[in-house]
């Protein structure tokens, strides 16, 4: 039977879970992010509060998209409600799949202020999307949370919300939070509010028909990128056609033998210093459960810059990329950023036998360019795509421009 949800709609099967994927005639069912599902419990919270006893509830998705998620439960006490639901990762092997996602709703005078509560991490490092001493709720989940919250509050009314995860401790101990200095918990992540099934060979497969469409494009160079971030910095900084950069997730050696395969012999790696400060190390395979590297590689190259021990420990010791930047800049080394793109060229070259003459761009988490190579340079300027911001300094060497 329908059920009627939050907007007093009525809900049907059809309109249940996050949809599939297919892929070779197998489908691959999508879940939810911890981002979704603490903004469908607060939510819920905050129907429980006003008095309505929610199954169900819709969630406003990042990108216009609607979401229904079932209310595992809710209570009532005093001037407070709590509502929960269960984490769905779909397909995914995700570690917080079947995760209680809580959340504890209170009116306040006006606003809406959300917390961590126990099992949500607290971050105590510089250098992530979230400051040292807050709640590891990333940006994108906060608005959500703070939107679907104001979606059914009365006029006139503020609601304080606090999120918990009553095992979140516990799977932190499985996830990147302890290394990146985020303690008690796990993140509230997410940024579309939807878990993408993850089937490594399925994934692989997916990211090669962008090869050939470059090629059908005419494109004698390629932009190899791990992720969207890095087409959209494609696009608003170099101007390159969208058929000319690809994707390559975790996957750089498979993607980098395809490019052999598929007969392409110029790329420029382009993304995310941390992610290329793995191929700088030598890991062609970039997840985080299986390499790393980042901070070895860079301390080496600031080591052989001249910089003493003290300043290589606290490389070392850095959470993130964008903490050995500061690093790095209070030292006066941002060279390194050079050194360590023009060693992820020769890395990849190495990896594809010399089939390829490969360049490498880098960039911070917020798109600001960091470092290239001379090779980088030439190939991108030799396609029509100029890269601003680099210039020459010596052989074989680039600075950051002003």
């Amino acid at each position: 039977m329908p059920v009627q949800d939050d907007r007093n709609g009525d809900l049907t099967k059809g309109q249940e879970g996050a949809g599939y994927r297919l892929h070779d005639g197998r489908f691959l069912r999508r879940g939810y992010t911890t981002g979704t599902c603490a903004a469908a419990a607060g939510r819920a919270a905050v129907l429980a509060l006003l008095g309505r006893d929610p199954d169900r509830v819709c969630v406003d998705l990042p990108g216009g998209k609607t979401a229904v998620l079932e209310v595992e439960g809710f209570e009532r006490c005093e001037d407070r409600a709590r509502a929960w639901v269960i984490k769905d990762a779909g397909d995914d092997p995700d570690v917080t799949h079947g995760a209680r996602i809580e959340a504890t709703a209170r009116f306040i005078p006006e606003g809406i202020e959300v917390r961590g509560g126990r099992g949500v991490g607290i971050v105590t490092k510089p250098g992530l999307a979230v400051p040292p001493c807050r709640p590891a709720i990333n940006p994108v989940p906060l608005q959500m949370i703070r939107e679907n919250v104001a979606a059914v509050l009365p006029p006139g009314r503020g609601a304080e919300i606090t999120l918990s995860v009553p095992e979140g401790e516990k799977l932190a101990r499985q996830t990147m939070n302890p290394q990146l200095g985020i303690v008690g918990g796990i993140s509230i992540l997410g940024t579309t509010g939807i878990v993408e099934p993850m089937s490594e060979e399925a994934f692989k497969a997916a990211l090669i028909p962008q090869l050939q469409i470059a090629r059908g494009a005419g494109h004698e160079t390629i932009l190899l990128t791990p992720g969207r971030r890095g087409v959209r910095l494609a696009s608003e900084l170099l101007g390159a056609p969208s058929e000319a950069v690809v994707m390559i997730s975790n996957f750089a050696g498979f993607m980098l033998e395809e490019c052999v395969r598929q007969r392409f012999r110029r790329v420029v790696l382009w993304g995310h210093a941390g992610k290329l400060a793995k191929i700088a190390a030598g890991s062609f395979q970039t997840h985080n459960r299986i390499a790393d590297g980042r901070a070895e590689v860079v301390a080496a190259l600031a080591g052989a810059r001249g910089a003493g021990a003290d300043l290589i420990n606290e490389i070392l010791a850095a959470p993130t990329v964008e903490a050995m930047v500061a690093v790095l800049k209070d030292a006066g080394l941002q060279e390194v950023w050079n050194d360590l793109a023009g060693r992820a060229s020769r890395r990849a070259a190495l990896y594809s036998r010399g089939s390829l003459q490969v360049g490498t761009v880098l960039f911070s988490y917020d798109g600001t360019l960091l470092g290239c190579d001379r090779a980088a340079v030439k190939l991108l300027a030799e396609a029509g795509w100029p890269l601003g911001g680099c210039r020459s300094q010596g052989a074989g060497s680039m600075r950051v421009g002003d």
